[in-house]
C-alpha cells in the first residue's frame, strides 16, 4: 500500500493511517518477555546490577541497544547478551524472545 492510498483511508490529512504505521512499526521491533515469566529490569548488563523494576508477564520490549555482560541462563538459553530496553534499564536476552542467539540490536 502506498501512502497516497493511506491517505485516501485515513480521511485526507493522514494522521489516522501515521499513527498506524507508527504503532505496527513498534510493535514490530517489541519482542516478547518469555511466558510465564515476571522479568527484572536492572541498572546495567548483570545479576550484579540493582533491579529498578520488574516486567509483568505478557510484557514485550523495545530493543534499543545491546551490550555483554554476565551470563544468564533463562528459557531461551545461555547467554551474556544483555538488551537495553531505556535509560539505566537491561535484562538478559535470555528472557526475550527475539529469534536469534545473537546480536539483533546494535551494540550499545
Amino acid at each position: 500500500m502506498s501512502v497516497d492510498q493511506s491517505r485516501d483511508i485515513a480521511g485526507g490529512d493522514g494522521k489516522a493511517a501515521a499513527q498506524a504505521v507508527t504503532t505496527a512499526a513498534a510493535t514490530a521491533s517489541s519482542y516478547p518477555v518469555a511466558p510465564g515469566y515476571r522479568l527484572n529490569v536492572r541498572s546495567g548488563p548483570g545479576t550484579g546490577y540493582s533491579v529498578v523494576r520488574t516486567l509483568s508477564e505478557g510484557s514485550r520490549v523495545a530493543i534499543n541497544c545491546q551490550t555483554p555482560g554476565t551470563w544468564v541462563t533463562g528459557p531461551y538459553g545461555a547467554s551474556n547478551i544483555w538488551d537495553n530496553i531505556g535509560s539505566g534499564q537491561y535484562v538478559s536476552d535470555a528472557y526475550i524472545r527475539t529469534g536469534s542467539d545473537g546480536y539483533v540490536a546494535p551494540r550499545c
